[in-house]
């Protein structure tokens, strides 16, 4: 069994439950790469990232660059003799730093590659309608996300889920499969398989504003699906428009409802409990949402306050 010794890179949550399970089943982390402190909330003061947080409560040393090729940067990160390198949720890596390592560096996405590279794997198979997705572990190289495959795992896509408990479930089962990866990088049973490079895939791009925006031509069905694959974050969006006003909500919670509406795509209709939209076949019930200035409440509770005027619409 060959002696590995890792240096982890990743920055949000879900690459914190990966380092998590290595940590718990002894691997030797002798390094973690994570992004630089950056203002948040209202004071704006600087947060380090769950990553770096978690591995200085375990007394893990933290590198956080701002430049990957970095003449200093690269001394400190071979000072580590790290022999394996393993990326969950970072950037992308110059060939510089992933080729540094004996066993090369791999990579862990949450999609069944060669579909859903990019960015925001989880989100997309969820707004697009996937019935499955899973995570796969594979092999860095000069593009993204195309390196060969190690190892894939899949599950099913609950009917009702969100980002929220999907991302859950695909970091549990990630965490795993790296841990997987690992052992067979270790043990000399690890075998690869390259992707395919001719056919064309469904990418899954970084999320903006643009893309999250609600378009209430749509179905109802894909109105439901975009704010469960946003969900809870970074949020499906829209605008409110009543007579000479226009502001902007966010939809957190959504329920469908297959009658042909009556009122026009996108017409406000309320319940002294309940708010929902008229869609193209179907009316949206919005369950939770958030107002500006407000906080995220259930639309029983904003109605008890707050009341739509007539002809208010949805954009």
């Amino acid at each position: 069994m060959k002696d590995l010794k890792i240096v982890f890179m990743g920055t949000p949550d879900f690459a914190v439950g990966v380092l998590q399970h290595l940590v718990e089943n002894d691997k030797n982390i002798v390094a973690v790469i994570t992004a630089p402190d950056r203002p948040a909330g209202r004071g704006r003061k600087l947060q380090a990232s769950a990553v770096k947080q978690y591995a200085e409560s375990k007394q893990i040393p933290v590198l956080q660059p701002t430049n990957l090729k970095n003449e200093d940067f690269l001394t400190e990160l071979q000072s580590f003799d790290a022999n394996l390198q393993i990326v969950v949720a970072f950037r992308m890596l110059p060939k510089v730093v992933w080729q540094l390592p004996e066993y090369g560096t791999f990579n862990l996405h949450a999609s069944l590659l060669p579909e859903y590279r990019g960015a925001a794997p989880i989100n997309w198979a969820l707004i697009n309608g996937e019935k499955k997705t899973g995570v796969t572990t594979f092999f860095i190289d000069e593009k993204i996300d195309t390196g060969e495959i190690i190892f894939k795992e899949e599950v099913t896509i609950a009917q009702r889920e969100t980002v929220g408990t999907l991302h859950d479930r695909l970091m549990d089962l990630g965490s795993q499969l790296v841990v997987k990866t690992v052992n067979a990088i270790a043990d000399e049973t690890i075998a690869t398989t390259p992707q395919p490079k001719t056919e064309t895939f469904t990418e899954a791009p970084k999320l903006t504003p643009e893309n999250t925006k609600i378009d209430w031509s749509k179905s109802v069905a894909q109105i439901d699906a975009l704010v469960r694959g946003l969900s809870p974050y970074p949020v499906a969006w829209c605008y409110v428009e009543q007579e000479d006003e226009q502001f902007k909500i966010k939809l957190y919670t959504t329920e469908i409802e297959h009658v042909q509406p009556i009122e026009s795509i996108g017409t406000i209709i309320t319940t002294k409990k309940t708010l929902k939209v008229a869609c193209k076949n179907g009316y949206l019930y919005i369950k939770e949402l958030q107002l500006p200035g407000k906080r995220k409440m259930d639309s029983a509770s904003l109605l008890n306050g707050f009341s739509f005027q007539n002809g208010a619409k949805l954009t």
